[in-house]
């Protein structure tokens, strides 16, 4: 009854702000007549109560000090009076005269004719043009904002705008999408400026830093494939968290919600190039990003791997998304094989940002709403401090089958029971999840050559998913755990639970020495997630078993610092540099009731033995050189690291572009190697957990690869994946509003990491081997582990293009069009040690093949058409996912591809003022969902109907239709 009170509130108080708030009319502000105020005033100066005043309401005092007395001392003991009344009595005491205009309080003594007289002293009018410095043409729904106060307006049609300023000065902030803002200081004397707007490269996907580490480049006069993704784009997708908003914003980045997947569905995995998501490296404003504690070891795409926690990432913080499609590990290191994603922070100083959201399904779950407020302050040296605070709630939903039987478990004397729950008790959607941060990132010259930078934040995550129900013909009660002696016994719902904190600290100075560019930076990060199993129990504990337990979990820490210098000599860059990495991965146990015997149903504990504390470094070197002489580009990088756990590595890269005809053509290729090292929880993590395994649901163990058992079965240390990465492509801009960009990529990755599938028993019960020895003395039915075992290839196409500012009517259009195609396939023989090979046991079937070969879409196809009219902008978005294809362990019969999908998408804003805009988005509007699954006589493959859609393969998840509203105030 509370949350359903607290979403209502919520909703009306945004929906009622959007119905009030004035439509953009200057004119429009609140009346000292219909304000009122509980000011207590005892003896105070006229100038304090003037301050008193300004702190509990939104007007300001514009007054000569020559024109106040003072020796005058106010009192007021009336409470909730009109500001109008207690001016009065100010007046009545100190002979002034007020008067309103707009949000501002004109004071001057009680002489008609001085106060006419000083009226235009205390008052002036600007007005003026805002046009496009390009070509002229005048721009429409420009913000003009007076510093520092709620004064501001909007431009008309023609771009024509008129401005009341309190004073004799003011600076103006001249603010549009997709050009710079522009700070202008005037003067009673400036009653007609013509204002010119530069196009803003950044916000309009042009200059990038990632990919180079000298000067920044434009996406089209870089040498490898670049994009470069602003907020604004990122927000108008409708999305909720960074992840899924790059996934419907960019072709070849892959993210979708798992479920009934224990911690994976409370993170995601998300990737490049269908590569996975450890060979995706993640930067903050260009330092590296610390991954996530947890490693995906459910049946999700992502199987095995290890990435960057990306909802742990305020959109709210971000300026722009740069991403690199290419192989940059000898300019990076480890991990950056299909490619690097930059996340530049905000900067802005000028400009307070609050946005209220929420959203629902037209199922009517999965409501989600928030808040996030973002506002900087300028520091000494035109330095600036910029900090963003969100918090988000998001609810559950539900779209499990409801086959109204069960053929999966024996539910023979339950009938009635299957009859009245046809869906078996499931829960199947996205998790609840409750999410809070605070960022910041800040920067202080300290002289004329040097700067001090940092930045950082926190988030804390709160999730809540569900297992498996366990009906009564499943899992019996005989304790009373869940029922009474005279009740029915229903079964019960586990829930899988999860505290999630991440948060990243760097430091760093920059400095100018001898023409040479130095950077030197520290960045600390650390990713923790704890489990909690609830609405279960441990059979083994009998009737003292508890319904709650605490399960353990698991933290990653980094630390990097990093001394870059680079310079320019003529046509030449050249750069060189360091890092130095450490990082620990820890496991802790749970409480002994989760795990004693064989653990609490749905999630057995992490056990003592599983428990891990373990650590590295790595030291890496390298040096990029570059000549660009503005036709001709030719650069190389060469990257040195050693690692103490597997030993060293040595990478290369070269590259090139040409542009025989100027800006009109570029043609741009290049080659490197790259790698990625084992993580430290692929070497070490060890668990058990309960999942499908032998036609049956049963307890499975992952083993650590320094484990006894995996030694015994002559499985080899980790070591280094190794990549070779080959692209070719080019850009054009045949016109000056038009982009096209096309590449072709072929990535080879050697001794890829697998996570294997279950190994088990032979299943002839007249031999007992030394593999179901090492099972029954672990009471689990199979192990997995991690092994360098395979060699793939990755092949595909990218294609962008944009064309930007089409007058259409009275407003103007951009239209963008992406594709890419993309296939891999495992071209090695699967490498199986000599014991498991002899048992005719395999570790790497065609299930788990076909989750690194087609469980991500083979194309993905993005239009979008955004106009501007005015106060008012829409954009309507078209998602091609491809057809993705699950395959059966063993029954190549039993395959099923999933068809290929279009979602549609629509966003909405209108601006109400100048500090108020209104936004409504309507998610995969014609409510489109994957194909169903289809068993084909085999349970296992949908749990006997318990899911209606696939949870293996997972093109863009199964949430239909969500209709969401924002409210965005800046001032």
């Amino acid at each position: 009854m509370l949350k359903t009170f607290t979403r209502i509130v919520f909703l009306g108080l945004v929906f009622s702000y959007s119905l009030s708030a004035a439509p953009g009319d200057e004119s429009k502000y609140d009346n000292i007549k219909n304000t009122k105020v509980s000011i207590i005033l005892k003896e105070v100066s006229i100038e304090q109560a003037f301050q008193l005043i300004e702190k509990n309401t939104a007007f300001r005092f514009a007054f000569d000090e020559k024109d106040i007395d003072p020796s005058l001392r106010i009192s007021n003991s009336d409470k909730n009076i009109p500001l109008s009344e207690l001016l009065l009595k100010i007046s009545e005491k100190s002979q002034l005269k007020f008067k309103q205009i707009n949000n501002t309080i004109n004071v001057y003594k009680n002489s008609s004719s001085e106060g006419l007289a000083n009226e235009s002293i205390r008052h002036f009018k600007v007005g003026g043009q805002i046009l496009n410095e390009e070509d002229g043409t005048p721009l429409a729904g420009v913000s003009i904002r007076v510093s520092g106060s709620n004064i501001g307006i909007i431009s008309d049609l023609e771009g024509d705008f008129e401005l009341t300023i309190p004073g004799q000065s003011a600076r103006l902030l001249i603010s549009y999408v997709g050009f710079e803002t522009i700070k202008v200081d005037v003067a009673p004397s400036m009653t007609n400026l013509r204002v010119g707007m530069k196009t803003d490269l950044k916000s309009l996907n042009d200059v990038v830093v990632v990919g180079t580490r000298f000067n920044p480049r434009s996406v089209l006069d870089s040498p490898v494939p670049i994009d470069n993704i602003s907020s604004q784009e990122l927000e108008a997708t409708g999305q909720l968290t960074l992840d899924q908003m790059i996934n419907f914003k960019m072709q070849s980045f892959n993210a979708s919600q798992q479920t009934i997947s224990d911690a994976t569905a409370h993170f995601n995995p998300a990737d490049l190039r269908g590569l996975g998501p450890s060979r995706t490296l993640v930067l903050i404003n260009g330092k590296r990003k610390n991954p996530s504690a947890l490693v995906y070891i459910n049946d999700t795409p992502g199987k095995g791997e290890v990435g960057v926690d990306m909802q742990s990432i305020p959109i709210g913080a971000v300026e722009r998304v740069e991403i690199l499609r290419d192989g940059a590990s000898a300019q990076y290191g480890s991990d950056a094989i299909a490619g690097v994603i930059n996340i530049i922070l905000k900067e802005d100083t000028e400009i307070t940002s609050i946005n209220a959201f929420s959203g629902i399904t037209t199922k009517g779950d999965g409501l989600h709403y928030g808040l996030s407020a973002n506002t900087g302050f300028e520091l000494p040296q035109d330095g600036f401090l910029n900090i963003t605070t969100s918090f988000k709630e998001q609810e559950y939903t539900n779209r499990a089958g409801s086959p109204g039987k069960d053929e999966f478990l024996n539910d023979e004397n339950f009938e009635d029971w299957v009859a009245e729950n046809p869906d078996l008790g499931m829960i199947v959607g996205q998790p609840d999840m409750s999410t809070f941060d605070v960022f910041y990132n800040a920067d202080i010259p300290i002289n004329d050559n040097s700067e001090l930078y940092s930045f950082g934040g926190i988030t804390l995550r709160k999730g809540s998913s569900f297992a498996l129900y366990r009906t009564p013909y499943w899992v019996p009660d005989p304790d009373n755990i869940f029922h009474k002696d005279d009740e029915v016994y229903n079964g019960f719902h586990p829930t899988f639970e999860t505290d999630i904190k991440d948060h990243t600290l760097g430091f760093g100075v920059r400095s100018k020495i001898r023409d040479w560019a130095v950077d030197i930076s520290a960045v600390s990060g650390a990713n923790t997630v704890d489990y909690h199993i609830g609405q279960t129990m441990n059979p083994a504990l009998g009737r003292q078993s508890p319904t709650r337990f605490e399960a353990g979990g698991y933290e990653f820490q980094n630390f990097v610092s990093n001394v870059d210098l680079f310079k320019r000599v003529g046509d030449f860059n050249i750069g060189f540099g360091s890092e130095f990495r450490t990082e620990r991965f820890q496991a802790f146990a749970g409480e002994p009731a989760s795990y004693e015997g064989n653990g609490a149903i749905s999630f057995p504990g992490i056990r003592p033995t599983d428990e891990v504390n373990e650590n590295r470094y790595n030291v890496g070197v390298y040096t990029d050189l570059e000549y660009d002489n503005e036709v001709i580009l030719i650069g190389g990088a060469a990257r040195f690291e050693n690692y103490d756990d597997f030993g060293k590595n040595f990478t290369w890269k070269i590259n090139s572009r040409y542009r025989p005809f100027g800006d009109l053509i570029a043609i741009r290729a290049s080659a490197s190697t790259g790698f990625r090292a084992p993580s430290l929880h692929q070497i070490y993590l060890s668990n058990v957990q309960t999942l499908v395994s032998d036609g049956t649901i049963s307890n499975q163990g992952t083993f650590s690869n320094h484990s006894p058992v995996i030694r015994e079965l002559e499985v080899p240390n980790l070591t280094q994946e190794n990549s070779l990465n080959l692209s070719v492509g080019t850009a054009i801009q045949p016109i000056s509003k038009l982009e096209v960009t096309l590449d072709y990529y072929d990535i080879r990755v050697n001794n890829r990491i697998l996570f294997t599938n279950e190994i088990g028993s032979d299943g002839d019960p007249n031999t007992f081997t030394a593999l179901e020895d090492t099972l029954s003395s672990y009471e689990v039915t199979s192990l997995k582990f991690f092994i360098n075992a395979a060699d793939t290839r990755t092949k595909g196409i990218d294609a962008v293009a944009t064309y930007r500012d089409i007058l259409l009517g009275n407003g103007m259009l951009d239209i963008s069009f992406a594709a890419n195609l993309n296939s891999t396939s495992i071209v090695s023989a699967i490498r199986t040690p000599d014991p498991i090979a002899a048992s005719g046991n395999e570790i790497f079937n065609r299930k788990e093949q076909a989750r690194i070969i087609s469980a991500r879409p083979a194309s993905k196809l993005l239009l979008g058409m955004d106009y501007g009219l005015g106060k008012f902008s829409a954009g309507l978005r078209f998602t091609r996912f491809g057809e993705v294809t699950w395959k059966h362990a063993e029954d190549p019969g039993k395959d099923q591809t999933f068809s290929a999908k279009l979602i549609t998408d629509l966003n909405m804003e209108y601006r109400l003022s100048h500090t108020a805009t209104f936004g409504l988005s309507i998610n995969n509007i014609f409510n489109v969902y994957p194909d169903e699954v289809d068993s084909k006589g085999d349970p296992i493959t949908n749990l006997g109907g318990r899911f209606k859609y696939a949870w293996e393969v997972n093109q863009f998840g199964y949430l239909g239709t969500t209709v969401s509203a924002r409210l965005n105030l800046r001032f």
